[in-house]
């Protein structure tokens, strides 16, 4: 069965910096984990990864926290492979369209954006459409090489419902989505969603395999 989100309206959340914005997602949106370990004959490792999901009129917040062994962020450019790093993925699609989007961003805050008929049939947004989304990486911006050890990070994101084809003012009952955790080129390479994914290898471009999003009213 396929798992869905309550997504809460929360007032003046477009007012306040994004970096002061923990404590009132924390207190007043829905929260989830993202712990399903599809394929765990070949990719086993699970970091503890969780996220919280309110909105306004303009913007989805997501706020991801994580933590697990080592930590890599070496792509500085969007639409660069951020899934290569330590990387957290937020995939959605209108019910009955054939098209989905995709955000995907590394921990220091990268990001890759796309409307997409397929993983390889896609358009990327351009740069000034990417400067839209709000980021704000709890260890900074600068990019790093792989470090060892046990790390907790946070990356809280605000996606205008404009590129998702979406007027926040008025949004549909409910979209599909997924959530997910990677970091192919770490050397823990793991593969999490949030709803399963039941495909022979990894592979998150799988609507199929979307949960649901039910937007709270106002």
């Amino acid at each position: 069965m396929n798992k869905s989100i309550v997504v809460p309206y929360i007032a003046n959340l477009d007012n306040v910096a994004l970096e002061d914005l923990s404590d009132i997602m924390e207190e007043k949106a829905a929260r989830q984990s993202i712990e399903c370990v599809n394929w765990p004959g070949q990719f086993n490792y699970k970091p503890i990864t969780v996220f919280n999901i309110a909105r306004s009129d303009k913007y989805l917040y997501i706020n991801f926290f994580v933590r697990g062994n080592c930590l890599l962020a070496v792509t500085t450019s969007d639409n660069g492979p951020v899934w290569e790093d330590s990387c957290v993925e937020f995939f959605m699609q209108v019910p009955g369209e054939q098209e989905y989007y995709n955000f995907e961003f590394n921990c220091i805050g990268t990001a890759l954006a796309a409307k997409r008929k397929s993983r390889e049939e896609c358009e990327h947004f351009p740069l000034e459409k990417m400067a839209l989304i709000k980021r704000y990486a709890s260890v900074g911006n600068k990019p790093f090489q792989e470090m060892q050890g046990i790390f907790a990070w946070e990356l809280l994101v605000a996606i205008p419902f404009e590129l998702m084809g979406l007027d926040g003012k008025a949004l549909p009952p409910k979209i599909k989505a997924n959530f997910y955790k990677c970091a192919d080129k770490t050397s823990l390479p793991h593969f999490l969603s949030w709803n399963p994914v039941k495909s022979q290898s990894p592979d998150f471009h799988r609507p199929e395999f979307f949960g649901e999003l039910i937007f709270d009213a106002e």
